[in-house]
């Protein structure tokens, strides 16, 4: 049975301020938080689940870490509307970092404030191969419930970093900045690239002004209707899918 200390402390990790002093975030759900413990990206803390849960992935679970609890306890402590089998708690990552960028694609990601649309972009990445997501400070936090759910476990297959973006971006001057804007070239224009930095603006506002004069090509996704604007997401997996076509 789970004590209200308990209860009380996986409830607070709803709120970012409770996550960032614990060093922690919460998964739900058989399928995320199974394949976040197959994957190993992240280190368990505990896993709270039925039993169904427990002998479907027992083989796979440190025993000191598993909790079984009942239904009423799990919707006391689960933020889905309707609780999956298990809510697990994963520490984050001790260090945010990108690994070797040259002679691949990148996404920048400016400004990005919805939690589903970051989850989205992140599993997008992860079904093409994107290997480095580099975000501004301003982008919504990658352990956000709903970003977790939304990566259905992506975000332990690919490397992300919260930075200064403008600063980040002058660091690589070498690597041609490519960015989804309402002007500039068609996709269908574009042709071979050996590397390039793909950079996607706020749901709204789109890209930050002091990032604009670091844009290198500037690209369009031409429309045939009468839509003002595509989601990021979407503008986002369209972008990457473009040009890992055209990589070299």
């Amino acid at each position: 049975m789970l004590s209200k200390s308990v209860i009380k402390y996986i409830q607070s990790l709803q709120q970012k301020k409770f996550r960032d002093e614990h060093k922690v975030f919460v998964a739900e759900g058989t399928k995320v938080v199974g394949d976040l413990i197959k994957h190993n990206a992240f280190q368990l803390q505990a896993v709270y689940c039925l039993s169904s849960f427990y002998f479907k992935y027992k083989e796979m679970l440190p025993e000191d870490q598993v909790h079984l609890i009942n239904e009423q306890e799990l919707e006391k402590i689960a933020h889905l509307h309707t609780p999956n089998e298990v809510v697990a708690i994963f520490y984050q990552c001790s260090v945010q970092q990108v690994k070797e960028i040259s002679g691949s694609i990148t996404l920048l990601l400016d400004d990005i404030r919805d939690p589903g649309n970051l989850g989205t972009i992140i599993r997008t990445a992860d079904w093409f191969g994107i290997k480095n997501i580099v975000c501004s400070k301003s982008c919504v936090e990658m352990y956000n419930p709903k970003v977790v759910q939304s990566t259905m476990a992506s975000l332990g297959n690919v490397n992300i970093l919260y930075t200064n973006l403008e600063e980040w971006i002058k660091q690589h001057p070498n690597i041609p900045l490519y960015a989804a804007t309402l002007y500039g070239e068609s996709l269908n224009e574009k042709t071979a690239v050996k590397e390039a930095l793909l950079l996607i603006g706020n749901e709204s506002k789109g890209i930050s002004s002091s990032l604009i004069p670091l844009v290198h090509h500037p690209v369009m996704i031409k429309g045939f209707g009468n839509a003002e604007s595509l989601n990021a997401a979407i503008a986002a997996g369209i972008l990457i899918y473009s040009f890992q076509q055209r990589l070299i």
